[in-house]
């Protein structure tokens, strides 16, 4: 899995509820042919993202097919899990920012 660009966003607290920061992923990947993931519709892994000072996580991530918004029925795998960890946390916007895309 090669992720080749991305957006994320700040997500709001408007009540103050929650300690920490949570961001919105949409990694776009790609994956070779013979991968069960392949899908010549694109293929993007939106991760909702925690970091509270303390901690850095992964709360939630699932695939989708990205011409057709489908949500695809695949996991990461733990090898996966960690490199998604380590390009978010590489990746988390500074102060100012609300909003970053790169490709």
């Amino acid at each position: 899995m090669n992720i080749i660009g991305h957006t994320v966003e700040l997500l709001e607290d408007p009540f103050g509820l929650l300690i920490g920061n949570r961001y919105e992923y949409f990694l776009t990947i790609e994956v070779d042919e013979e991968d069960e993931l392949y899908t010549d519709k694109g293929l993007l892994l939106k991760v909702l993202f925690l970091d509270n000072g303390e901690e850095r996580r992964i709360l939630q991530s699932y695939f989708i097919e990205q011409e057709t918004e489908k949500v695809l029925d695949f996991e990461l795998e733990d090898d996966e899990v960690i490199q998604i960890k380590k390009y978010c946390e590489e990746n988390i916007p500074a102060e100012d920012e609300t909003e970053e895309e790169t490709n």
